[in-house]
């Protein structure tokens, strides 16, 4: 396992996070505490996953106020990590009703995030959402007062773009506020072309987004990059001549972001790659992501067989070209 050293988080980060937003995590608190009859399974058996991730070498966890965060939080009371674990939790996500991204809801899930993380410190937090017609500086002002209390450290957006994340940094600079330090948006091979769920999802993968990725690089602001493999587009499951069988497999969310003809292009290069190489194709897609230059990235995987996620853990450790990268992201003819 590799891992990364974020300013202002107290121990390494392992450069895969695990992903919360899985099934088994998911419906361990799907109803009231502990009044499903099953579960005492139900815990057990996020236990299990948990445990397993760890032993991989895990160390840091991706969740959110909606999801993740209650069985997190039991087993990193019952095993005694809490000093050893990096949390990344968000909050602010919107609901049916209204955008969320006020003084507000900020205090009310952070304050929810910590009770059920059990802990008086979250080391990274992160706004789901943003609401542009929100002005940046309550919102700085209110996550400053998280930081000073000590219940937040590090702090950022998740789907932010770049232009309101520099307006953000610019509101706490001219007022001595800690700004942004850390992103979670879109970042992979596969480029999102459509926004999988609604509701303002931002990605700085494909060509199109190069100045967004040279301003994370040259303002050292760490990526924490959601649906890495495309939500299973670089999975192997399916080639790039079977769109069919891909349409099958997909989630509604991974199709509409990633069934495109020019994602199936880049699945043939991996492919080809693979081959070459002597791995499989999502580790060629996961590897793509570790090899930008000057970017400090992180991947969020809920990759829950132990196998799958040994896999993502090793393509860290594969090296690729520059023109290989270009290659596979369409910016070369020729690898």
């Amino acid at each position: 396992m590799q891992y990364g050293t974020i300013p202002g988080v107290e121990r390494p980060v392992s450069r895969i996070l695990f992903g919360t937003a899985t099934p088994i995590l998911f419906n361990a608190f799907r109803s009231v505490y502990g009044e499903a009859p099953d579960f005492p399974q139900r815990l057990n058996a996020a236990f299990d996953l948990l445990d397993t991730m760890y032993a991989l070498g895990i160390n840091a966890f991706d969740c959110a106020d909606h999801y993740g965060e209650e069985p997190l939080g039991e087993w990193l009371e019952a095993r005694g990590l809490h000093d050893k674990c990096v949390i990344l939790t968000k909050g602010a996500h919107h609901n049916r009703w209204r955008k969320r991204v006020t003084d507000f809801d900020i205090l009310y899930d952070c304050h929810n995030s910590l009770a059920k993380l059990k802990t008086s410190h979250i080391q990274l937090y992160l706004l789901h959402r943003d609401d542009p017609q929100v002005p940046v500086g309550p919102i700085m002002e209110t996550l400053n007062r998280l930081h000073a209390e000590g219940k937040i450290g590090v702090f950022g957006a998740s789907n932010w773009t770049m232009e309101r994340m520099m307006e953000a940094n610019e509101y706490a600079y001219k007022h001595g506020l800690v700004p942004f330090t850390v992103s979670s948006p879109n970042f992979g091979l596969a480029n999102q072309l459509d926004d999988p769920w609604g509701g303002g999802c931002v990605t700085i993968s494909g060509p199109q987004n190069r100045t967004v990725r040279a301003w994370y690089r040259d303002n050292h602001i760490p990526i924490m990059a959601y649906s890495a493999l495309g939500r299973g587009f670089f999975s192997g499951a399916f080639r790039h001549d079977q769109p069919e069988k891909a349409a099958a497999l997909l989630d509604q969310a991974a199709r509409k972001g990633y069934d495109y003809p020019e994602n199936y292009e880049r699945l043939r290069r991996c492919e080809i790659l693979a081959q070459e190489m002597g791995v499989s194709v999502s580790q060629i897609a996961m590897a793509w992501i570790f090899n930008q230059p000057g970017l400090e990235v992180y991947a969020l995987s809920g990759a829950t067989s132990k196998a799958h996620m040994q896999a993502n853990i090793d393509a860290a450790d594969i090296r690729l070209t520059p023109r290989q990268c270009e290659w596979l992201d369409l910016e070369q003819e020729n690898c």
